[in-house]
């Protein structure tokens, strides 16, 4: 693994692992590199290990989340390779804070929202999504993205501003979940027949098995997304562009598109452009939705333009080289010209570049 720092465009360190890096995450203080049957955290001001979490259960995809709120640090990852089982611990005192019975089968999907309060997840069935509070592990909502078929979630995200969560998977379909809940304060509403009804059905769950009254009070999908594909990977974000909140889909053909959400009343998500990422920089636009001025220049015509990033031969800088073996501690850096000390608050934190120069990659050991 290489560690760059962006604004400087110098190497920082690089380390060894045991084994393959399956995904690395980072905030302003920790960073995060996951292996199959370990963690190791390091310090981002130094980049000296803090702690190394051993003999963790198998979790082949490397999935883990760290909350980007540096003043808590929370990291979650599988707490077991055969149920849902989510082993939070804190980043920043170095102590395990809890472990959170999510749901039956294994974990597919982690996600924090940006205050590191809440805790979202999903299992390798992809029906149910549940929220809790951090740190303590308390059920906040749970959300039915389907009953029909299993799905593979791919992308799983809280808003800014924590309202809403969206879950998109394999299928065709993006769900947008809206973080709610109905008081008892509600003015009486008018009666009715379908009131009167709802009320009833409302008091039969208690009656019924917990598994069965539990899946009819679980929330739908406030607002949703069909796209024109299916069985593909895509990633998904919730922004606010223009003042309006949007919804991005990058799918893995190559195209970002960007969706107009209600936040009032939900329902289909309309889509108002679509950008191509593979370099013809084709920009299509759905003026009939679109009131509001032309969105910036596009995501393409950004990345196209030649990186300033300098090649990793002429990076000044330290390395260390050796590494450590499984469960001995990494050595402390060798440092070249003195040690590292990022100002956090006016520098950007470093980012993780592979040989070619490609960030968000780690180099294999």
């Amino acid at each position: 693994m290489n560690v760059y720092h962006f604004k400087k465009g110098t190497e920082i360190c690089n380390y060894s692992y045991s084994s393959k890096i399956l995904s690395i995450r980072l905030n302003r203080q920790r960073l995060v590199v996951c292996l199959e049957e370990s963690i190791y955290i390091h310090n981002i001001k130094d980049m000296k290990l803090l702690k190394t979490i051993m003999d963790t259960p198998p979790n082949t995809t490397g999935l883990c989340a760290l909350s980007i709120n540096h003043a808590n640090s929370y990291l979650a990852y599988p707490g077991s390779a055969t149920s849902g089982e989510i082993a939070l611990y804190d980043g920043n005192t170095l102590k395990t804070a809890c472990t959170i019975p999510a749901h039956d089968g294994p974990l597919a999907a982690l996600t924090f929202n940006s205050t590191g309060s809440k805790l979202a997840s999903a299992s390798e069935k992809g029906t149910v999504i549940r929220v809790f509070s951090i740190p303590g592990g308390q059920k906040l909502y749970e959300f039915r993205r389907g009953m029909k078929r299993y799905v593979n979630i791919s992308s799983l995200v809280f808003s800014m501003d924590s309202q809403f969560l969206c879950a998109s998977s394999n299928t065709e379909t993006v769900h947008i979940f809206k973080l709610e809940h109905l008081t008892d304060s509600r003015p009486e509403e008018p009666p009715t027949w379908s009131g009167y009804m709802g009320k009833m059905f409302q008091a039969a769950t208690n009656y019924l098995p917990a598994q069965v009254s539990g899946m009819m009070n679980q929330d739908r999908a406030f607002a949703t997304v069909r796209l024109n594909i299916s069985g593909q990977r895509n990633i998904c974000a919730l922004s606010t562009i223009q003042k309006l909140p949007r919804l991005l889909v990058t799918t893995s053909d190559g195209h970002l598109c960007i969706y107009n959400l209600d936040p009032q009343d939900g329902g289909e998500c309309v889509l108002i452009k679509k950008h191509s990422l593979l370099g013809s920089g084709k920009t299509e636009e759905n003026k009939e939705n679109d009131l509001r001025p032309p969105l910036p220049q596009s995501y393409a015509a950004t990345v196209a333009r030649q990186s300033t990033v300098p090649s990793t031969s002429t990076m000044p800088g330290y390395s260390e080289d050796g590494g450590a073996l499984r469960g001995e501690v990494i050595p402390e850096h060798e440092f070249a010209t003195g040690p590292v000390c990022l100002d956090d608050e006016n520098e950007f934190p470093p980012i993780i570049l592979c040989r070619g120069g490609q960030p968000g990659k780690a180099k294999r050991s």
